[in-house]
């Protein structure tokens, strides 16, 4: 499938970072945000939106309006470039990676991919990282794909790995 091709059938592609967990650390808001915000924006090469907590729970210490992730939303040459690099970089550096299952593609056709950590990405040079996070990324097609076999089919013509 041609990248035009991909650009016509690919909506977006959402890239999600939650940190909600270090919340708790001394300097959360001086030290670690700028840090993972540096971080994934030179992953995405786009500045990430910061996320808050809508309310506050007392058992996970989390206050409203603390920020608990980041959120970037690519769009045309960005999501084509980031795409490509998921597939032909990122996947290929996750230790023991065996494809991905079928079971992450929801009942719409948007295919979730998680990365425990960061550092598989090209971009972040492991010596220089001061922090270590996960990655989420959703892909989304233009129209709704609820055939589950359609949907894997779609995404094997980008070139997305599935299990066999």
């Amino acid at each position: 499938m041609q990248k035009h091709d991909l650009k016509n059938k690919l909506e977006k592609a959402v890239v999600n970072v939650g940190i909600g967990r270090f919340s708790t650390q001394p300097n959360f808001e001086d030290k670690f945000v700028p840090e993972v915000v540096k971080e994934l924006s030179s992953i995405t090469g786009q500045q990430p939106s910061l996320r808050s907590a809508q309310k506050s729970i007392s058992g996970f210490k989390l206050r409203q309006g603390t920020v608990v992730g980041l959120k970037t939303t690519l769009r045309g040459k960005r999501m084509d470039s980031m795409i490509s690099k998921v597939v032909n970089v990122a996947l290929p550096r996750v230790r023991d990676f065996r494809g991905i299952d079928t079971g992450a593609i929801d009942k719409n056709g948007n295919l979730n991919i998680g990365f425990k950590e960061h550092l598989v990405f090209p971009e972040i040079v492991p010596e220089h990282s001061k922090v270590n996070f996960g990655i989420q990324i959703t892909m989304v097609p233009k129209f709704p794909i609820k055939d589950k076999v359609a949907a894997v089919e779609f995404y094997k013509k980008i070139g997305v790995p599935f299990k066999k």
